[in-house]
């Protein structure tokens, strides 16, 4: 029965039974209009004119409600505009018959014929909500729906619960609202009553039944949106976010809700960007990210792309993850979204003239690194040529093939450096202030701290950790990073890019710093657990080249900075530098890495930065450790 109801052949069956049901309501609410026009009492000529105009009426209704589609609505999901097509029909086909009473004569009141419509479209939404209630008590289905919670009750919760009762992805029956707005108290949004404050959740979980909690409060960040995560995760309950309404109405209502993630409780307020500012430098343009299929690179891309270039050029030499973020463009912008993946290294001057020269890119995106800390130790030479030499390949060849600006990705650990890595950066961050100086090219360094879940990121390690039991590992209780979202950081890129003052280094705005322990206690209490009790935190030192804090500005900078039209970006002023001992520097290193030497590396670095403050002593220590034989082996 349920196949012959829901299949092929049973969608004309359910038109035709709305027809005749819609057919009997024009019946029904002709008859009742005569008698509230006539209080019960209904002239016998006027009875008899109606009844014989009624066939004529229920055709120009059953016409009306064919031609504004009112067969084609599946009516268990219709919301205002389905409704709002109805009284349209109606409307139409009232006005239709007092025309033709006009004209034709026909000697029916006219109250008769308004009142009709009026009544004819109340019963028919009365009959479709009611058979849209009976489907859902007794014919949805052997599952129970989950039961919904809904945190927030503004226009970010009502519209969470008219996705779950519009939706036919089945997401669950919205039973209450929470909202710490005392004027909403008792009050019913959508039919849906608002039971209490957002600290009434568990108790509100256990009286209602809850099955999932979602949480639908737009703007709410950093500690506020912890401490609710946090009430709902304590009830053991599923819980998701509202997602962004745009992502729902381009991919559907099974994307209303995602999964937490770790950035929902250490994320900031939105960031509000100057759109006309980057729409003047990225729009119609073509545009080069290196390193483009990274966690940051790929969502540089991510918000290129809403700014439509004339074409996009995805740049790594890692095919995988480049090809992923293309298939996902594509997906989001159509097979002929203007996106290309490039497959080369920064390091191969060839390769990129062959780009450059083929494409002709007006804004290259620099975002191709060697970043991890500990493994730069090992391979001083390796991160030189990348970092160094990669990036020097990539500014000569973009100058010399016209490219009006130029953004590179730099990092804190630029400042002060303690590591290879960090003190690479710094490099890098010469040779671009270099180029501006000798080149109309305009060249900006973009500085900020950990980006929360980049590749190589604390959180997914203490993800896996927490995954596979414990213990969670931190180098030193003291440790102190900034760290900002990966979208607010290429966010703030993008803007940074738009303020176009050549030489410049630009510095997030990262906030507070965070206390590396203090996000591993909320990380272990995401993932449901308590700190010290069911995971163990476990102190195993610093790791080669790693510091205890890290800095956004050195000493002389920080006396010279100055605020750009953007609250979240500050300008570092240059530091002024010997071109002459510069160049004759690099080719000191340039000749320590052919020579395969990591000692005369870091001594190149040195002279270069007279900041770095190299600890190799740790990492000698760590290979000595290493060195040691088995105590097997030990005699």
């Amino acid at each position: 029965m349920k196949r012959i109801l829901y299949g092929r052949s049973g969608k004309w069956i359910r038109r035709a039974a709305l027809f005749v049901a819609d057919l009997c309501c024009v019946w029904l609410s002709a008859r009742a209009a005569m008698l509230l026009r006539f209080n019960g009492t209904v002239p016998p000529l006027q009875y008899s004119h109606t009844m014989a105009r009624l066939p004529v009426i229920m055709l120009i209704y059953a016409a009306a409600g064919v031609l504004f589609g009112l067969y084609e609505v599946i009516w268990r999901y219709a919301s205002g505009p389905e409704f709002f097509r109805l009284g349209s029909s109606c409307a139409v086909s009232s006005l239709i018959t007092l025309v033709l009473e006009h004209a034709l004569g026909w000697g029916i009141s006219n109250p008769v014929l308004v009142m009709t419509a009026l009544i004819m479209m109340i019963l028919v939404a009365a009959s479709r909500l009611a058979w849209r209630g009976l489907r859902d008590a007794f014919g949805g289905g052997s599952r129970r729906k989950a039961r919904i919670l809904i945190v927030g009750a503004g226009e970010g919760g009502a519209y969470a619960a008219r996705i779950c009762q519009q939706s036919r992805a089945n997401l669950g029956v919205p039973v209450a609202f929470v909202d710490d707005d005392p004027l909403k108290r008792r009050m019913r949004v959508g039919g849906i009553p608002v039971c209490g404050a957002v600290a009434d959740i568990p108790e509100i979980v256990a009286q209602k039944n809850i099955d999932e909690i979602i949480v639908a409060v737009p703007g709410t960040h950093g500690e506020r949106l912890t401490e609710i995560i946090g009430l709902c995760k304590s009830t053991r309950c599923r819980t998701r976010m509202l997602s962004d309404p745009n992502d729902v109405e381009r991919e559907g209502g099974a994307t209303a809700f995602r999964e937490l993630n770790t950035s929902d409780f250490l994320s900031r307020a939105e960031v509000a960007l100057d759109t006309d500012m980057i729409r003047g430098y990225i729009t119609g343009r073509v545009v080069l990210v290196t390193g483009g299929g990274g966690s940051i690179g790929s969502e540089i891309c991510r918000q290129i792309m809403r700014f439509a270039p004339k074409k996009l050029l995805i740049f790594d030499i890692y095919e995988n993850c480049a090809y992923e973020l293309e298939y996902e463009l594509r997906q989001r912008y159509g097979r002929d979204c203007p996106v290309e993946v490039l497959i080369g290294s920064i390091r191969d001057r060839k390769r990129l003239d062959e780009v450059f020269r083929a494409y002709r890119p007006t804004v290259v995106f620099h975002a191709a690194a060697h970043k991890h800390v500990p493994l730069m130790e090992i391979s001083p030479g390796e991160a030189v040529k990348n970092n160094v030499f990669g990036t020097r390949n990539l500014l000569a060849c973009a100058a010399a093939h016209g490219v009006e600006r130029f953004v590179q990705l730099s990092t804190d650990k630029a400042v002060n450096p303690a590591n290879v890595m960090g003190a690479t950066k710094r490099v890098t961050e010469m040779l671009l202030q270099s180029c501006a100086r000798a080149t109309q090219m305009k060249c900006m360094a973009v500085r900020f701290g950990n980006v929360l879940g980049s590749h190589g990121s604390v959180i997914p390690l203490f993800e896996a950790q927490i995954r596979h039991g414990g213990p969670v590992t931190l180098t030193d209780p003291e440790v102190t990073r900034y760290f900002m979202t990966i979208p607010e950081a290429a966010q703030l890129v993008l803007q940074a890019g738009g303020l176009a003052q050549s030489g410049a280094i630009y510095v997030l705005d990262m906030g507070e710093p965070v206390k590396i322990i203090d996000l591993a206690r909320k990380l272990i209490r995401f993932y449901g657990y308590e700190p010290g009790v069911d995971m163990e935190i476990t102190v195993v030192g610093l790791r080669p080249g790693e510091k205890l804090y890290e800095e956004l500005m050195m000493d002389k900078e920080s006396a010279g900075v100055t605020r750009t039209a953007h609250d979240k970006i500050f300008v570092a002023p240059p530091i002024d530098f010997s071109e002459e001992t510069f160049r004759r520097q690099l080719d000191a290193l340039a000749a320590a890495v052919e020579g395969e030497d990591d000692g005369a590396i870091v001594a190149a670095l040195k002279a270069l930065v007279p900041t770095y403050n190299p600890n190799r002593d740790m990492l000698s220590a760590e290979r000595r450790e290493d060195d040691r034989p088995a105590a097997s082996e030990q005699v």
